[in-house]
């Protein structure tokens, strides 16, 4: 069966189509056929003057036509599409939502930082990971920034910080939030075993990319400060030229970095991994896990 994924973020939306085959034996595979990103920036435009304005709009509409095709052409089965912080704060995210819905048919679900956090979990990384440790998952978006503790494989603290990327470009974090969420961290992230951190958004994976770090080994979080160092003292351009970026990945990977670094102080952890997990992979696997409870 095919099954597809949409996932409209504070800095781009995603397509993700999988395939998924059931043998006899063992687990269910998910194979990628296609991923599409379109940088729509919709946090731009909401972080700072609360609605998403016409252009953005109309590119969100645009982007759900080019959706809705390839989902024809894959010939898609079962789909999920949601909308994270930005859409959850514009005040104009609902209208819009019935505009994709009338042209399109396409059903977009506004859901919480919660949600969006388990949906991340959905991936179920831990369970092939070493019962040593503890885990901290941390996906960093545009708008939030989801955390999901687990000791001892159960879930012990799950929280959505109005801490993104994107709103860090527009100066829209303040100290006092920055503040709340170390506290929160220090309080609840703790445990007798050594914790180690499972990263997912975008960014990280990008930075993943570029560290040559082999799959399933874990970067370092003195790689990661090192990182934010050198590219925190070079201009978005800078950065294209010296590591090969485009100007929509560029801009946002200092505040990534500062993201990730802070949260790992704080809780600390001093390694990540990096298993290019996604909100829309997680969403495959939610839509899945539905369609066999149904039968």
């Amino acid at each position: 069966m095919r099954i597809a994924a949409i996932d409209i973020g504070s800095n781009a939306a995603r397509l993700l189509i999988n395939e998924v085959t059931e043998p006899k034996k063992g687990k269910p595979q998910f194979t990628k056929l296609n991923l599409l990103r379109i940088p729509l920036r919709l946090g731009m435009d909401v972080f700072a003057k609360g609605e998403i304005g016409k252009e953005r709009a109309q590119m969100v509409l645009d982007s759900m036509g080019v959706f809705s095709s390839m989902m024809k052409i894959y010939k898609v089965d079962h789909y999920r599409a949601c909308a994270t912080s930005a859409m959850r704060d514009a005040k104009n995210g609902q209208e819009i939502l019935k505009q994709v819905k009338k042209n399109w048919g396409i059903e977009i679900e506004i859901i919480t930082g919660d949600q969006e956090a388990s949906l991340v979990f959905e991936n179920h990384i831990a369970e092939g990971l070493d019962k040593n440790f503890d885990y901290l998952y941390i996906d960093v978006g545009g708008g939030s920034t989801e955390l999901t503790f687990y000791e001892d494989g159960k879930k012990k603290y799950q929280k959505s910080v109005n801490i993104g990327t994107i709103r860090l470009l527009n100066g829209l974090v303040k100290d006092d939030l920055w503040k709340e969420m170390k506290e929160d961290i220090r309080k609840n992230i703790n445990s007798k075993k050594p914790i180690v951190a499972i990263g997912s958004g975008g960014n990280i994976n990008k930075i993943f990319s570029m560290s040559k770090t082999k799959d399933g080994k874990p970067m370092s979080k003195v790689f990661l400060q090192k990182y934010y160092k050198e590219m925190n003292g070079l201009s978005v351009s800078e950065r294209m030229t010296k590591f090969n970026l485009r100007e929509d990945r560029a801009d946002v990977l200092v505040p990534a970095l500062q993201i990730f670094n802070n949260i790992m102080t704080w809780s600390d952890i001093d390694k990540i991994f990096v298993p290019k997990i996604s909100v829309a992979d997680g969403l495959i696997h939610s839509i899945y896990e539905g369609l066999k409870v149904k039968k």
